[in-house]
């Protein structure tokens, strides 16, 4: 595993030194939208919806939108000078775990103590189970800081991060509870049920059937050759390609090794020619001599 966060654990004057990791995992299907005709993946630009055009990462800042349809441009250093809080987890105060609904609940990570704060890691992580409670935090994840709670699962203190109090909703719909009559021998027998059927939580007892039947499905089209190669036009035209320039390349060496002999049998040529000149001039002065 590799820690995505340290920092430590603050209370007081005092701070537990932790790293931190993801306790979750996402297991999506690869699906992607392709081009039926050939199998090519569909990507999704990033266009500029005043004049049309693609706008690389470098021209993208961040913006704000305010009423009236104006946008308050924000760049990536005037963000940074926004006052944040330390890489601390703050403990804000502690609170039954049966008062904190699930739903509050948005990401997991395993805290891991450094070497110099395990025993009070282990101190603290006792105090929450023996308390039943959990602690109630702040932290700063991403350049944002959010509430969160501590709770401690298989001996390791897990960081929850949670929502704040206006972004969990309200149900708005018709249903209203009191508008249903039930009767205590329906109850009795709903709850005798419940009880019967009630056991162990283990989550091996649930696999993820479609991702099996979907799996199942791909391997089957696999082995019997249903597949597209997107890219086999643009590997035929880059074989041609690669073929002509290297028929290009071998022509124009050829053609500078053909240069280079017809330039050294012409410096030959001229030296074997300077050569009978220079025999002849001697000859004629051994002559007039005599």
């Amino acid at each position: 595993m590799r820690a995505v966060w340290t920092g430590t654990i603050g209370f007081g004057s005092y701070a537990i030194p932790v790293k931190a990791y993801s306790a979750t995992e996402e297991r999506d299907i690869p699906l992607h939208q392709v081009h039926e005709a050939d199998g090519g993946r569909v990507r999704v630009k990033r266009v500029c919806e005043v004049d049309g055009a693609e706008v690389p990462p470098g021209e993208m800042i961040h913006g704000y939108p305010v009423p009236g349809g104006d946008v308050v441009l924000l760049s990536d250093h005037e963000l940074a000078s926004l006052p944040m809080p330390g890489r601390t987890i703050a403990i804000r105060g502690f609170a039954p775990l049966a008062d904190v609904d699930p739903l509050w609940f948005a990401k997991s990570y395993y805290l891991e103590p450094e070497p110099a704060g395990t025993k009070p890691y282990v101190l603290f992580s006792e105090a929450l189970q023996q308390s039943d409670r959990l602690a109630l935090v702040t932290v700063a994840l991403r350049r944002r800081e959010t509430l969160g709670a501590l709770r401690v699962r298989d001996q390791v203190i897990v960081l929850e991060t949670m929502r704040w109090p206006d972004e969990v909703r309200t149900p708005d719909f018709p249903f209203q509870h009191a508008d249903v009559d039930i009767r205590p021998g329906e109850l009795r027998r709903a709850v005798n049920l419940v009880e019967e059927l009630t056991g162990e939580f283990d989550p091996a007892k649930y696999p993820d059937r479609y991702r099996e039947a979907f799996q199942a499905l791909v391997q089957a089209k696999i082995d019997g050759a249903e597949v597209v190669q997107p890219t086999a036009a643009e590997q035929a035209e880059g074989v041609t390609r690669l073929l002509a320039a290297l028929q290009e390349s071998a022509a124009e060496a050829e053609d500078a090794r053909n240069a280079a002999v017809t330039k050294a049998k012409a410096a030959a040529s001229r030296a074997a020619k300077a050569r009978t000149t220079a025999k002849r001039a001697a000859t004629r002065g051994r002559t007039k001599t005599s």
